[in-house]
């Protein structure tokens, strides 16, 4: 049985991604596999290559081809370098920066809310506008006129004085009308 060792493909469409396997040759692209020895996401930047390096150089040992793209990626690790024995066994695999732990971008950025000033609270622009018109007042010199109108006039020519003698008047006239049909 001839043994290869290929690329798997998966993923959506322009997405891409690859298993590298171990594949009986006779077998389809995505057929049955032997075994998975490691992944490739070429649209990453840089692309993500890993290589269960061990089961690499077991496969090579026994006789496994590697495809032209497979070659390819087991030069980038080291792994082919490795198995033949030629210089250059660590690769030039290009690893991506780990990503910082969000409890430290969280510190980081209560220390420099600690650090800013703290001053007058910013209003947005209309505010602002609103705040800076003068505001024009309505002259004081009617006022004191209307207030003073009602103190002159006597309290029985006001509306307020006539319905307290129209009050009065029927009090009187129930108070007599009681009387007579007793």
């Amino acid at each position: 049985m001839a043994v290869k060792i290929r690329l798997k493909r998966l993923g959506k469409i322009r997405v891409p991604q690859y298993r590298i396997v171990v594949v009986d040759s006779r077998k389809k692209r995505d057929g049955r596999v032997i075994e998975e020895i490691g992944k490739y996401h070429p649209k990453e930047d840089p692309s993500y290559i890993e290589v269960v390096s061990e089961r690499a150089q077991y496969w090579l040992g026994v006789g496994a081809q590697p495809s032209e793209a497979v070659a390819a990626i087991l030069k980038v690790t080291g792994d082919l370098q490795k198995f033949r024995g030629e210089p250059g066994a660590e690769g030039t695999l290009k690893v991506k920066e780990p990503k910082r732990d969000k409890l430290e971008i969280f510190n980081e950025a209560l220390k420099e809310a600690a650090k800013e000033p703290k001053g007058a609270a910013t209003t947005s622009k209309k505010k602002a506008d609103k705040a800076e018109e003068p505001k024009v007042e309505e002259p004081k010199a009617e006022e004191p006129k209307a207030a003073a109108a009602p103190a002159e006039v006597p309290a029985s020519e006001t509306p307020a004085g006539a319905a307290e003698e129209a009050e009065t008047a029927e009090t009187v006239t129930a108070e007599d009308a009681g009387k007579s049909e007793a």
